[in-house]
Formats: structure tokens, sequence, C-alpha cells
């Protein structure tokens, strides 16, 4: 009878540390995963940019008709030449 009462306190008491390890492991990863959720913030947060001032970095549509444009100085043409059969 002594042996019967034993083996359930063993029992009860493994059964116990296994929920109280799956508790933990639980507790481990719901943490990362908010870890995970702020870092996933922190990012959407400056890919939108909405603490930046861009204001000073416009251009002025004008200044670019200004700019001359370079024409090539050889004209490649791949049809023709050294890969050709």
């Amino acid at each position: 009878m002594k042996s019967v009462i034993k083996l359930m306190v063993i029992s009860t008491l493994f059964i116990a540390n296994l929920t109280a390890k799956e508790n933990n492991s639980s507790k481990d990863a719901i943490q990362k995963e908010i870890e995970k959720e702020k870092k996933f913030a922190k990012e959407q947060k400056f890919y939108q940019g909405k603490e930046y001032d861009l204001k000073s970095e416009e251009i002025d549509p004008s200044i670019i008709d200004s700019i001359p444009s370079i024409e090539p100085e050889n004209d490649f043409d791949m049809s023709t030449g050294v890969y050709s059969d």
C-alpha cells in the first residue's frame, strides 16, 4: 500500500515538473515573438519615413532643364560585329 502511495506522489511530481517546463518554454517563445514584433514595428517606422523631414532634399524642376545631356562617344550596336555568325 505504501509503494502505491509513493508511486502516486512520484508520478504527480513528475507531471507537475513537465507542466512547469512547458510553461517556461511557452513564456520564452512568447517573449521571442514579442521581441520580433518590436523589431518589425521599428523597421516599419523607418521604412514609412514619418520621422524624417526630406523637404531640404527636394529638387527644383527648373534646374533639371539646365543640365546638359551627354551623348555617348561611340554608338555600340550588338547586331553587327564580333558576335555575328
